[in-house]
């Protein structure tokens, strides 16, 4: 099949099949024009006779030697073959395809396993920044569960009496004094101190912290503390004080 462009009219030869029965959208390699090819019709593509050729004119006879009028005609010279012309480029614009379009960038997959291992290490790294704050601080009870801090301090405790007097509001006040010393000769960190209610069987019936003034206490210095609770357990007998992770310290 002969496929011409209509606007350079560069034509081209082209298989039928690549048509089809219900032709398609081609473009032109030379000026880059496309259209819409019909398909081929039956008879249109069937072989034509080729036309009667004329026979060549008598040449009289008396006219030509006798050895002429048997002479063969001379050959035609060969057909210069013209070389064939680009094919057309076939598109696919009802599809949507196109072969200039843009395309996204190549995406690498992602390893699960790595974010894993990254998140474990990054949380075990908050555990070990946030026991060390805890521990520096001193809160009660936190260093006796990671087994440290329990070792006894250098500080000593001193408490005064016990005050423990009814309010106007029929509330029972209990307060507790004393100070915190220090007899080394190097600075201490001070913890927070853990006061202890017990009965006469020496139960714990009732507990609290208490957060000293300050966090370091220099060679030879001492503080004062203080802390009061209303409404203690009444069969509460004997007060012990400790440093948190420590023992009963002073009573």
């Amino acid at each position: 099949m002969i496929l011409e462009c209509p606007e350079c009219r560069t034509r081209y030869l082209v298989p039928d099949s690549a048509i089809g029965l219900e032709g398609r959208t081609v473009r032109c390699a030379n000026c880059r024009h496309s259209w819409f090819q019909s398909p081929p019709e039956p008879e249109a593509e069937a072989e034509r006779p080729l036309p009667p050729i004329a026979p060549p004119a008598a040449t009289p006879v008396e006219d030509v030697e006798p050895r002429e009028a048997f002479a063969e005609p001379p050959p035609p010279p060969p057909p210069v073959m013209a070389p064939p012309p680009a094919p057309p480029i076939l598109t696919q614009e009802d599809s949507g395809f196109d072969a200039f379009a843009h395309r996204p960038p190549f995406r690498a997959r992602r390893n699960p396993v790595r974010r894993w291992t990254i998140g474990a290490v990054l949380a075990g790294l908050l555990m070990l920044v946030a026991t060390a704050a805890i521990l520096w601080t001193g809160m009660p009870g936190i260093g006796g569960w990671f087994g440290v801090g329990s070792t006894e301090s250098a500080l000593e405790l001193r408490s005064n009496p016990i005050e423990r007097r009814e309010l106007e509001n029929g509330s029972e006040l209990f307060a507790i004094s004393g100070q915190i010393i220090n007899p080394s000769s190097t600075a201490q960190r001070v913890p927070d101190l853990r006061a202890e209610l017990k009965d006469a069987q020496g139960r714990v019936v009732f507990s609290w912290a208490i957060a000293p003034q300050q966090r370091t206490l220099g060679p030879g210095a001492s503080m004062d503390f203080n802390s009061a609770k209303l409404d203690v357990p009444p069969s509460s007998k004997r007060l012990d004080l400790s440093f948190a992770g420590e023992g009963s310290g002073a009573n």
